[in-house]
């Protein structure tokens, strides 16, 4: 048996690199698993932008166990003339590689269509051969909208409560008035509904996919019994803008959902709970961590410890940061900036974490990496290549030490 050292007795480390070279096309919404033989797969997607533009594809990469340089890139999906974006991944008990990913059918994102492929076979530097391809059917009942109609009047008079300017009260108002007049439209409420950060699977094989819709600025759980053949939803995860849902078990078996904060200020990651496998869900509360608008990640080590990762400002994605908490989230006495740019035209864009920890203990995260085009020079006669998704690779000794302190760059 090996013993593995806690993290006040391991060395620091840190490493990190990119995927493949800055370029000028569009590289996005990075999610990072690890197989069954060590290996780490990214995912992410590339085109000439986002939901406008068709030529946008799932693209992966690999890093095999105990290399350094990742594979050339590989196809992992593409609806041709649709754009396709927002992958996730999860490795299931039984080994099956699961790829989640919407494709934009009207070029606006409330006409999202979910999909999920599977594969066992997704060894080498290539794409998996995929077996199964499928849509994922969202359907939320007459659930949903009881319970929009017994939120709507809560969230009218929050939002009168905070001090907002005429035109943040005007949008809010818009905002209100389209869920109400959305949520009893039957098509409206079936399509829009995206993924973002990993898939969770709970004991006894229920996989709970988060999912978020930008019409309606809340989220929602999609889960399965059956190995997907059949999907249920849960009840909306309703507040002013909670989107992009990611999920951790606290030790007495209650799902907490982190959320991005997508509403007026302040600017703060959201919160909700549930007591029942992720079926029904509390209601949507502000924490202490701020939120520029911007996907975070939260997972659960063995250790019982939690990992938050993102940017840690109410304005810009300059920063990237990550937590950790020995109190399931009540504090996070621990803070490193995997990115930090003083904020201004020059500063990068460092955002969408994706983090996981490897069987051995450590921590991998892959991100979007953007650079200021103020700060790349432009060629003659194209665009500065200024975009990629960057990997790294540390310990929670690494995050414990603390802004400043020298690490050792290899595990």
């Amino acid at each position: 048996m090996v013993v593995r050292a806690s993290a006040a007795d391991e060395k620091p480390f840190h490493s990190a690199e990119l995927l493949f070279p800055l370029e000028a096309w569009h590289n996005h919404g990075s999610c990072i698993v690890e197989t069954a033989a060590g290996d780490l797969l990214v995912c992410w997607f590339h085109g000439s932008g986002e939901r406008k533009a068709d030529d946008v594809i799932i693209e992966g990469a690999r890093l095999r166990r105990g290399e350094k340089t990742w594979s050339a890139r590989f196809q992992l999906a593409d609806t041709p003339g649709y754009p396709d974006g927002n992958p996730c991944m999860t490795l299931g008990p039984d080994g099956r590689l699961w790829l989640f990913y919407t494709t934009i059918l009207a070029h606006t994102w409330e006409s999202a269509l979910l999909k999920v492929r599977t594969s066992r076979d997704y060894a080498g530097d290539r794409a998996p051969r995929w077996e199964t391809s499928e849509v994922v059917h969202v359907t939320p009942g007459a659930e949903f909208e009881a319970a929009v109609a017994r939120r709507l009047p809560e969230l009218e008079t929050a939002l009168k409560q905070l001090p907002l300017t005429d035109k943040q009260r005007k949008e809010s108002g818009e905002f209100l008035d389209a869920m109400r007049r959305h949520t009893g439209d039957e098509l409206y409420r079936r399509l829009g509904w995206m993924t973002r950060a990993h898939p969770v699977w709970l004991d006894g094989g229920r996989l709970i996919v988060p999912l978020y819709h930008d019409g309606f600025s809340f989220s929602l759980m999609a889960f399965t019994d059956d190995g997907g053949r059949t999907w249920r939803t849960s009840t909306p995860l309703i507040g002013a803008g909670n989107i992009q849902p990611s999920l951790v078990a606290r030790r007495d078996g209650s799902l907490v959902a982190y959320m991005r904060d997508n509403g007026p200020p302040p600017h703060r990651v959201q919160a909700s709970e549930s007591p029942d496998r992720g079926e029904t869900w509390s209601t949507v509360v502000d924490l202490d961590l701020p939120n520029p608008g911007a996907g975070t990640d939260l997972i659960k080590l063995r250790n019982g410890h939690w990992v938050f990762i993102g940017n840690d400002t109410e304005q810009g994605r300059h920063s990237l940061a990550v937590k950790i908490s020995d109190d399931e989230g009540h504090t996070w006495k621990w803070t490193r900036h995997l990115e930090r740019d003083a904020p201004g035209a020059a500063a990068g864009s460092y955002h969408y974490p994706s983090i996981i920890q490897t069987r051995d203990g450590s921590l991998h995260t892959s991100y979007s990496y953007f650079l200021s085009r103020n700060a790349v020079p432009k060629p003659a006669g194209g665009e500065p290549a200024t975009k990629a998704i960057k990997h790294a690779h540390f310990n929670e000794a690494w995050v414990q030490a603390g802004d400043g302190k020298q690490a050792s760059t290899e595990p």
